[in-house]
Parts: structure tokens; sequence; C-alpha cells
């Protein structure tokens, strides 16, 4: 009993000592310039070629098939001569992330200086690699916003909870400083079509030329700023962190599987890699520009006009005639009602796609959503929520909101404004993306991407997405297929264990968490 009770105690002494705040302050740094763009590279004279057509704009290419995205990630890895940029808030050590992971580590061994800058809250798992990867010498590792405690993560939160809940949700992979994606993906088997038990529907867009610039200088600040640890910081013991197995080692382990080889059998005969080996990628030349929070917003320190909500209302101005918006996790809040009616009001047309309870992978953001239902469509706002349809995916990209595997989510953040403006970014429209988190994205002025939005919500979503209405009073769900429109008055595809679940949850006063 007392060796039970000393162990406790010191436990209790540990948490307080090692999780009672972040990890030691770093020195002060001295910020370096922001790279320019590499002139004597490939990427650069390809790029040049073509830009110089296109003054002041920057060319843009929507990434919407999953494999499409990950053979884009690899050839850019592949391509660059000089250095390689990349953000990201999850990475998984799955077959994707440790055969991304390969390409970077080739492109070091070819001399390449690698940045890699990701949030720690997913990493659980990438200590190892991590550590292994940072000891190449041309490579470096960087988390933001670290947990002290490796292990028991949960117990930083008992002490440390206001800082780690403000996470890094930037994505973008840079390479010379000449081509950049930007977008909702990760980095993991989900993302990229890559698995048949989970897909996320997802979108990302692979742009070059002035852009290009903002987002390696968006990279630096966020590389240089106080939230960004060197990750030999943060891992007490790195020899001890790598285990045994090597990550080359665990790489050729994936190559062995024949779920791996059809794979890449499959992105090697893309067409997105066709195009790219061949310099003939059908750009879209147009102005594109970045809109990204300030680093200091992890600290709670950013100021509003430093953060992308108000940056987003600058460059995409007042809505006139129509806002199409996609986004997985949905959650207006009171004054997003309000806004959304007063735009109704004065006559702007305003569509939303979000996920169906039965296709979402976060019940808990369904529960934020699902209680501002009735007044939304009361307010006259168009409402379609994304099903899960078996059978093989029709479509693609956006289009493709059906697939066979055993669960399907959206998961791509977009939205048009008035057949002229498109966001694409990491940004979802709820609390924790305006108030907590770090978001970036590009507004691309479009009116051919706008008007594929259009189009799909004219007609591909009806077919493949709930569509709500409300009847005396009550919400029902349109479910159209094969020529006929059945009509559904309870939530489809869910047991009704889950339904009380999430009706518990929307009852908890944790909205500005979601």
């Amino acid at each position: 009993m007392l060796k039970t009770l000393r162990f406790w105690v010191a436990l209790v002494g540990l948490v307080s000592v090692v999780a009672c705040g972040p990890p030691p302050r770093l020195p002060e740094e001295i910020a370096e310039p922001v790279a320019l763009p590499v002139a004597d590279s490939t990427l650069a004279r390809t790029i040049q070629a073509q830009a110089v057509k296109y003054p002041g704009k920057s060319g843009v290419l929507s990434l919407e098939d999953g494999r499409d995205a990950f053979a884009a990630r690899v050839a850019l890895a592949r391509a660059a001569e000089h250095t390689l940029d990349v953000q990201y808030y999850i990475w998984r050590p799955d077959m994707t992330g440790l055969l991304v992971f390969e390409a970077l580590l080739e492109a070091a061994d070819r001399g390449v200086k690698v940045r890699l800058l990701l949030d720690d809250n997913n990493g659980r798992d990438l200590d190892p690699y991590l550590a292994e990867l940072d000891e190449h010498p041309n490579i470096e590792v960087r988390l933001f916003n670290p947990f002290v405690l490796r292990g028991a993560r949960v117990l930083n939160f008992l002490t440390d909870f206001d800082r780690l809940n403000r996470r890094m949700h930037n994505k973008s992979f840079t390479a010379d400083g000449q081509v950049t994606i930007v977008g909702g993906r990760n980095i993991a088997d989900a993302y990229f079509d890559a698995t048949e038990d989970t897909w996320f529907v997802d979108l990302d867009v692979l742009t070059v030329g002035p852009v290009v610039d903002e987002v390696a200088a968006d990279f630096s600040r966020y590389w240089h700023s106080a939230s960004s640890y060197p990750v030999d910081q943060v891992l007490a013991d790195t020899w001890a962190a790598r285990g045994t197995v090597s990550l080359i080692e665990q790489v050729e382990a994936v190559r062995a599987r024949p779920e791996a080889k059809a794979y890449l059998d499959a992105v090697t005969a893309s067409k997105l890699l066709f195009d790219l080996r061949n310099q003939q990628l059908p750009l879209d030349w147009v102005p594109v520009e970045l809109v990204s929070d300030d680093p200091r917003k992890a600290l709670g320190a950013a100021r509003p006009e430093e953060m992308l909500p108000q940056q987003l209302n600058e460059v995409i101005g007042e809505p006139q005639r129509v806002v199409e918006l996609i986004t997985p996790y949905f959650i207006p809040t009171d004054a997003g009602v309000a806004a959304f009616s007063d735009l109704v009001d004065e006559g702007v047309r305003v569509r939303v796609l979000t996920n169906s309870l039965e296709a979402t992978d976060i019940s808990v953001a369904h529960a934020g959503y699902a209680k501002y239902r009735r007044d939304l469509l009361k307010a006259g706002v168009e409402l379609f929520e994304a099903r899960v349809q078996p059978g093989e995916p029709q479509g693609s990209g956006l289009l493709r909101i059906s697939s066979g595997s055993n669960s399907t989510s959206l998961h791509a953040k977009t939205f048009a404004v008035d057949g002229e403006r498109v966001f694409v970014g990491s940004f979802n429209f709820d609390p924790r993306s305006f108030n907590l988190n770090t978001e970036m994205g590009v507004v691309i002025f479009s009116p051919a991407l706008a008007k594929r939005m259009d189009e799909a919500f004219d007609h591909s979503i009806p077919q493949r997405a709930y569509q709500l209405e409300l009847r005396d009073d009550q919400i029902v769900w349109l479910k159209r297929e094969n020529g006929e429109t059945v009509v559904l008055e309870q939530e489809p595809g869910v047991s009704w264990l889950r339904l009380v679940w999430v009706k518990f949850l929307s009852w908890l006063p944790i909205e500005g968490l979601l």
C-alpha cells in the first residue's frame, strides 16, 4: 500500500514539474532572410518559360484525385534541386507517409536542403522517424507547439491546456521556391485514396508563380516562430527515439506488400504524373493571393488583422450573388447563422455542403453543427450533407463523394463567391479555425474554377448528398437516386445509439473548442 502511494505521489510530482508549462524557450533567433526563388533550377527554367506570357499571375492546377495529389508531392520531391519546405498538421507513418519520408530522404541525399515543420498534436508515433531524418546533414526537423511528456501525452493537458489546445493546421509542400501544393490534405493513406477502410474527399491546388514567394515567406515565419522547436531539443534521447528498425527498412517492408505495389502502379499510370514529367500541366493562369494566420495566434498574441478571417474578408469582399461553401466541419455559431441570414435577405444565394452524421469522422463536430440546421434552413440557406454510398467511386475529386470504402468522409475546405473567387486551404468553418488553430489557404480569382463548383452544386452534389428541407418545422433528408427522390424523416444511415450520443454531445458547453 505504501509503495503504491509513493508511486502516485511521484507521478503527480513528475507531472507538476514536467508538464507545468511549455518547453524551455529557445534563445532569441535572428530570422533568416526569406530565400528567393532559385534561378538556376530546372523547375525555375520550366516555369519561367510559361510565366513570361502571364505577368503578375500564378498558374493553378486543382488536385482533386487523391492518387494525383500523392504523385504530385513525390514528383516535386524528386524534381527539387535546392530546397524543400514541408509543413503539415498530420503525418501518419503508414504506407504513403513512409513513402513521402523516403522521397524527402532521397532528396536530401542529392544535396537538397529539407526543412520539415510538423504540428506535434498527432506525432506520437513519429518520434523515431523524425529523429532519424533530423540526423541527416541536409534535413532539419522542427515541431510546432510540442508536448513535453512524449509518452503519456494526455497528462500534458492537465496543466498546460491553454497552450496545447492551439495547433498549427497549415499544410504546404514547396520545392525550390518555385512550385507549391496548398490545401486540405494531410499526409496519410486516407487522404491519398490508399486505403479501403477510410477515404477522404479532399482538395489541394498546385501553384507556380508569384504566390509561391508568399508561401515561402509564410513558411519561413512559421519556421522561426516562438512555437517551433528543433526536434532534438524536444526528444530527450534521439537514439532511444529511433528504435531498432531504420526508416529505409520500414519503407522496404512497405514496398514489399502487394497492396503497395498495386497502389504505386496506379500512381505511376496517372495522367498528372505524365503531364508533370512532360511539362504539360494544364495550368490556369490567374491572380492568386495567400491568406494565412500569423503564427503568434498559437500563443494567443495575434491581432485581428493578422489572422486569416479578416484577411479573407478583405480579399474576397462582400458577396453580391452567391456563396457556395464546402467544409467537413460546419459549426456556424449564432453569429454565423445571423451572417448567412443577412446574406440571404440581401438576395445572395447560400449553398453549403458538409458531412452527414453517417459520413463524418468526428461526431462531436456534427453535434456542434446539427443544432443550427433548423435556423439555417429557416433563413433560406440550402444545406447538403455528403452521404456514404456503396459501390465504385463516381466522378472525381469533390464530385466523387461516394466510394466503395467502409467509411467515406468529406475533408475538402473550399468556397466560391459570385462565380469569380475561390478559396482553397486548411480553414474549416468552425470556432477552432477562427480562434484557436493557425490556418492558411489561397484565394484564386478564377471564374473557371468557380464555375465548376457551381455546376457541382447544380448537378452532382444533389445526386450524391442528402438535401435538407423543413417540412412542418421538421428536418427531412431528400435522397435522390436513379431518377427518384426518397424523403427520410430520421437522420439517415446511423443507429439510434449514435443519435443519442450526438444529442448528448450537443448539450455540452464545448462549442468554443470545436
